[in-house]
């Protein structure tokens, strides 16, 4: 094997979790930083639920690769396809190895369009889209506005995802908007869950109820869409747990949310959990890898048991830091994520719930003033302007 280049610090990924850590790795004094990453766009992904509910414009979540990526770090302009932790190398798409004494792995995750019978062929036109994609985003809103009569349906898949919240999110604000034109008595809307309630953390999902209950939605949990037939408009439910539902919904607009899983090449990897979700299998404190020693990972790619959200990532990225730090410097990893995440449900055009928890479901609000539990105001313009500011010019530069 030849080696095209070695550096002391090598990130797979140059999303929100690569960009953040190489940042903060080079304000610890870290010099030889490298990043793979073969997209020339970054996004912020957040936004688009807000994009498809017709709030925010599609461009203003892009923006060039090389504008944040931190000067001093090596952009490697390619795409990672194999691993070999036992000769610490990474070997790309055109065949290039590099060499590293620490690995960071943060891909992001897989859209699994094909996992659900129909989904792919459909999505994109005759009234079926996804936020989960900045190309369909836009098209969210197109339906929606077209939409003045007939049914709506709002899924989510079983199994982790990323923004688990986006998939109502959505909902509330088509039912909003279908309100303030007059027509939302007209239109059956349903949302179809796989878990049991609409939230995990009761008090949360209290409220959530009295939402779902003021716009008239029929809530459909403890079931999936495993089927979509695009030319006749349904969807097929299944159950997936006691009190589901099985059978077919006819729809008008559907916004689709594809299963999710760790890229298939991740999954083949000797770094994989070896489970068909493929996962990079962490510690979930130290965020190390649990075999291999220099290889830490954070982000939705990671198997660590918290919700896959860029809230999570800030609150990981200075453990994984730290450790990195600490394993080259020959120290114990003191630094711990207690599963931090946060959860933004706007609930209409004017307010947002923020669920701020750990791995244990507790409770973490950042604002304890506001009850953390029902929509405010407040957090609205925060998740529309306060959020995207801080991420673009804090926490891409390792400052939060």
């Amino acid at each position: 094997m030849t080696i095209t280049a070695k550096h002391q610090i090598l990130i797979v990924g140059g999303g929100t979790a690569g960009i953040t850590v190489a940042a903060r790795l080079l304000r610890k004094g870290y010099t030889d930083v490298a990043v793979i990453e073969p997209s020339d766009q970054h996004y912020y992904q957040p936004l688009w639920t807000l994009v498809g509910g017709g709030q925010a414009k599609a461009a203003t979540t892009a923006r060039p690769e090389s504008s944040v990526m931190p000067s001093g770090a090596t952009w490697i302009r390619k795409a990672a396809s194999v691993f070999d932790p036992n000769a610490n190398t990474v070997t790309c798409a055109d065949g290039a190895t590099y060499e590293y004494d620490a690995l960071v792995v943060c891909p992001g995750i897989q859209l699994d369009w094909n996992r659900t019978d129909g989904l792919a062929e459909a999505v994109g036109h005759n009234g079926v889209s996804s936020n989960y994609r900045f190309d369909l985003a836009p098209r969210t809103w197109d339906f929606i506005r077209e939409t003045r009569s007939g049914s709506a349906v709002f899924m989510m898949p079983s199994g982790p995802i990323k923004c688990g919240g986006a998939p109502q999110k959505i909902a509330y604000l088509a039912s909003d908007y279908w309100r303030k034109q007059g027509v939302l008595d007209k239109i059956d809307v349903h949302l179809v869950l796989p878990t049991p309630r609409a939230f995990g953390i009761p008090a949360i999902a209290d409220n959530l109820d009295k939402v779902i209950a003021g716009y008239g939605i029929q809530l459909h949990t403890m079931s999936e869409v495993t089927a979509v037939d695009g030319d006749s408009k349904k969807v097929t439910l299944t159950a997936v747990g006691e009190g589901g539902t099985d059978g077919t919904l006819a729809y008008d607009v559907l916004h689709a949310v594809p299963r999710q899983s760790a890229p298939d090449w991740i999954k083949t990897s000797p770094l994989s959990t070896g489970d068909d979700n493929g996962y990079v299998e962490l510690d979930k404190f130290t965020l190390q890898h649990v075999r291999y020693p220099n290889v830490f990972g954070l982000g939705d790619a990671g198997s660590t048991p918290n919700s896959k959200t860029g809230a999570a990532i800030r609150k990981q990225a200075p453990v994984v830091v730290e450790n990195i730090d600490a394993f080259l410097t020959g120290r114990p990893l003191q630094a711990r994520y207690d599963g931090y995440s946060s959860c933004p449900i706007v609930t209409s055009s004017h307010d947002m719930l923020l669920a701020e928890f750990d791995y244990d479901m507790k409770l973490e609000p950042s604002f304890p003033i506001l009850d953390p539990t029902k929509p405010h105001r407040p957090y609205w313009y925060m998740k529309k302007y306060g959020l995207p500011w801080l991420y673009w010019n804090l926490m891409l530069k390792g400052l939060v």
